[in-house]
């Protein structure tokens, strides 16, 4: 890392510098990181980020924490929990492993208080980070009349492609969970999942059903593209989705609920627009058919490193303009990654 340019995470309206601890590493642990506030220390100065309370012994906050992100709190051996305490002349009390609950800070004096809390924040985001995605919003593109014409378009891509390098059957997607992904989240207990429940239930109210007129959206999914520069390594190819009338009233619903996610810490920022586009082949799935792609480099390094790309340019060549179908779409749906409903399409813990 560059000491000049130390990498900057915003929280809560404030931006603060991670610094790596150059330490000798514990085998098979992950490198301990340690974080501090940015120009204008928030130990030393009043914070409305959060609320910190005034007790009888001094001060205490308390914090939210998915009890699987507690390990990041506590350290091997306690010593990341150890360091807190010290530094910021605390006390951290943390639920027992796999019950969820609050963490709860206190200490003697205020800056101390909220120099933990700032730091657990800190802390915590960048391992979240880490964390695989658990659910996904999505418009299912999984109808009767949709998976008819994907099973023509694979049998025929097999029938004329299969001598292209990397091009077999195990690349295709699974026809029932065929759909158009609009951004993944890291959703770690029940309350997490209310939470985006409760904001998708908003996003409804407050623009979604005013744009799209309280009526299904009528979409063509038709054409397929890649997703990097060389047609002769392809790792994904992709049903383009777009609407029927032209507007642009699918992209508008798109990017405002991912805007909202972002914006309230359930989802991160990966692009400027939502790439509207429906997976039918990916190299994921030669080994595991349930697997699903994340439009983040950051996201599955080993499953990178082990993909076998395939040859693409006859299948774009003969079926650049594939029609795939007409379909309504109705509702936006906050899927389960790795799981499956009786319909063969993943199981839904919210919709719009």
């Amino acid at each position: 890392m560059d000491v000049l340019r130390p990498t900057l995470i915003r929280i809560g309206g404030r931006i603060y510098r991670k610094n790596l601890i150059q330490e000798q590493a514990y085998q098979h642990e992950e490198e301990e990181e340690d974080f501090c506030a940015g120009p204008g220390d928030c130990a030393d100065e009043p914070c409305d980020a959060f609320v910190v309370e005034e007790t009888e012994k001094g001060f205490q906050c308390r914090v939210e924490v998915p009890s699987p992100l507690y390990k990041y709190i506590i350290g091997k051996k306690g010593e990341t929990k150890k360091k807190l305490e010290t530094e910021t002349r605390t006390s951290i009390s943390i639920p027992k492993p796999g019950v969820e609950g609050e963490i709860v800070i206190t200490g003697q004096h205020r800056s101390g208080v909220v120099s933990a809390r700032t730091r657990i924040d800190v802390l915590l985001d960048s391992f979240r980070k880490k964390q695989p995605f658990t659910h996904f919003l999505s418009f299912v593109l999984n109808q009767p009349a949709i998976q008819e014409k994907f099973l023509q378009f694979k049998e025929e891509v097999l029938e004329k492609c299969s001598k292209d390098h990397g091009v077999t059957s195990s690349l295709f997607q699974n026809p029932a969970k065929l759909h158009l992904t609009l951004g993944t989240l890291v959703l770690l207990n029940e309350q997490e999942i209310q939470k985006a429940c409760d904001l998708l239930q908003r996003c409804k109210e407050d623009f979604a059903d005013q744009i799209a007129g309280g009526k299904p959206l009528t979409v063509e999914v038709a054409g397929v593209e890649y997703m990097n520069d060389d047609p002769a390594m392809m790792d994904v190819l992709y049903a383009k989705v777009h609407m029927k009338d032209g507007s642009d009233r699918l992209q508008v619903i798109a990017d405002q609920l991912v805007e909202r996610f972002v914006a309230s810490g359930l989802m991160l920022k990966e692009w400027d627009r939502v790439k509207l586009h429906a997976t039918v082949m990916n190299t994921l799935f030669r080994k595991d058919p349930s697997a699903e792609e994340r439009n983040n480099t950051m996201a599955g390094k080993s499953s990178f490193k082990e993909r076998e790309s395939f040859n693409g340019r006859n299948i774009l060549k003969l079926f650049e303009n594939f029609y795939f179908g007409e379909v309504q779409l109705d509702s936006v749906r906050l899927s389960q990654r790795f799981s499956s409903d009786a319909s063969g399409y993943y199981a839904t813990s919210g919709r719009l």
